[in-house]
């Protein structure tokens, strides 16, 4: 029995110091100079975990869009715009694995008639003009400004960061262009004659096919392609394996806008897309701003066009993720994240 006794106060004498450890390993001294980035005390959107609904002026009335903050961070903070158009913020979930480490502030973004904003549903709203002037505003509601502001778009996202550069640079300390070409035709132009001729000739074909017949919503045109074109050049992994951001990005897309803005076929613009036409290239020099492109090999983009749009801008950095696709943020991870939080940093402390 005092051998049973003893036994029980060995182990209690044991639990303790392990859980007098544990106390002392969750107030280390690295964790204490990290909290103040994740501590949102004395700020208004405490109560809402960082989300803010900013309201926004239009010619057909006011509405609100959906913003989210991360971190707190005076000297970067990057707003994301998302793609589609009328895709969501879901597309950057993974940022949450790497920029609080270091430290940078992010913003969660959702467009005008995007899921998680108000849907207005009015077409004449659906135009670049109208977006980068929403971008303004929601920069001007969460005090952004030249001394920490970096804008980040991915694919339509990269058209409407290009846009706001164009009339608003003054207002920028940095801009991220991820995976978009600075020309709709040129766009068109690879995906027609690079990228789809690389799927087997009768796969190619029947797509083809639907496309003349404009059969779009045909199941089998969404499955060849899922199988043959987005695996390969939209996210580069088994569709079983895609990650649930990425699924809800899709399952959300607002498809009105999408067909009104990009058209309906997946080779470029085409059909009556107003963006069909859209090229800024011959005025990226005129962007003076620290400028990161960023392209990848397997892209649905020209990754050698997106290299000399960086040597365009009079201050561009190129990023190339050489395993990555349209969303390198997922299948060339590592690459595309130490490229992006180097280039934010070197802006930041000046050696850029």
């Amino acid at each position: 029995m005092k051998l049973n006794i003893y036994i029980v106060l060995l182990f209690s004498i044991l639990a303790f110091n392990c859980q007098e450890k544990i106390e002392k390993e969750v107030v280390a001294p690295e964790e204490k100079i990290n909290s103040g980035y994740l501590d949102y005390s004395g700020n208004e959107d405490q109560f809402t975990g960082g989300i803010n609904m900013i309201p926004i002026k239009t010619e057909v009335g006011t509405f609100n869009v959906y913003t989210k903050r991360v971190g707190n961070n005076p000297k970067m903070r990057v707003l994301l715009l998302h793609g589609g158009p009328g895709g969501t913020h879901e597309e950057f979930d993974c940022f949450d694995s790497y920029l609080p480490n270091e430290g940078i502030e992010y913003i969660y973004y959702d467009q005008l008639d995007s899921y998680y904003s108000d849907k207005p549903n009015d077409s004449t709203l659906w135009t670049t003009e109208h977006y980068v002037e929403e971008v303004e505003q929601v920069r001007k509601a969460l005090n952004l400004d030249k001394d920490n502001f970096y804008l980040l778009g991915q694919s339509w996202g990269g058209i409407l960061a290009m846009e706001y550069a164009l009339k608003y640079q003054d207002n920028l300390k940095g801009l991220i262009i991820s995976n978009m070409m600075s020309s709709a035709p040129a766009y068109s132009k690879y995906a027609q004659e690079v990228l789809g001729p690389q799927m087997p000739t009768e796969v190619l074909n029947e797509i083809l096919e639907f496309e003349a017949n404009k059969d779009y919503s045909n199941p089998r045109y969404g499955e060849l392609l899922m199988n043959h074109y987005y695996t390969e050049h939209t996210l580069r992994m088994p569709i079983e394996e895609w990650p649930k951001s990425v699924n809800l990005l899709f399952q959300h897309l607002n498809h009105d806008i999408y067909l009104y803005m990009q058209g309906p076929s997946e080779f470029g613009m085409a059909g009556n897309a107003t963006l069909k036409n859209w090229d800024v290239s011959n005025r990226l020099k005129t962007v003076n701003t620290p400028t990161l492109v960023i392209g990848a090999t397997y892209d649905t983009m020209d990754p050698k066009h997106m290299e000399w749009m960086a040597n365009e801008f009079p201050n561009g950095r190129f990023l190339l993720c050489p395993n990555g696709s349209h969303f390198a943020q997922y299948d060339d991870q590592k690459t595309y994240f130490k490229g992006l939080i180097n280039f934010i940093k070197d802006v930041n402390n000046g050696s850029f």
